[in-house]
């Protein structure tokens, strides 16, 4: 796929100033885990617990952004969790 403006074909090339890459910051790493199933009634990924914005916007979140969204994520997963006390049944 060719950016906008890019005559067909043209591929697009590196600039590299001489920087080594590993001095570039670390980033936050994505919490997918491929169980990529949306739940309709909470409307986060079942594997991941991110919204839908949260994952196609992920590539374009800065790191402090990225932060913000994996601190939520141990809060949805016990939202989401089953309760520990079994349903009460009729007598």
């Amino acid at each position: 796929m060719n950016a906008p403006g890019r005559p067909p074909g043209e591929t697009r090339r590196a600039q590299h100033d001489g920087t080594p890459l590993s001095a570039s910051p670390p980033t936050v790493a994505s919490p997918c885990v491929n169980v990529c199933r949306m739940d309709e009634a909470t409307g986060v990924c079942e594997g991941c617990l991110r919204t839908l914005d949260e994952i196609a916007c992920w590539s374009l979140l800065d790191d402090a952004e990225k932060q913000a969204v994996c601190e939520q994520l141990p809060q949805r997963r016990t939202a989401r969790a089953p309760s520990a006390t079994p349903p009460k049944t009729a007598a």
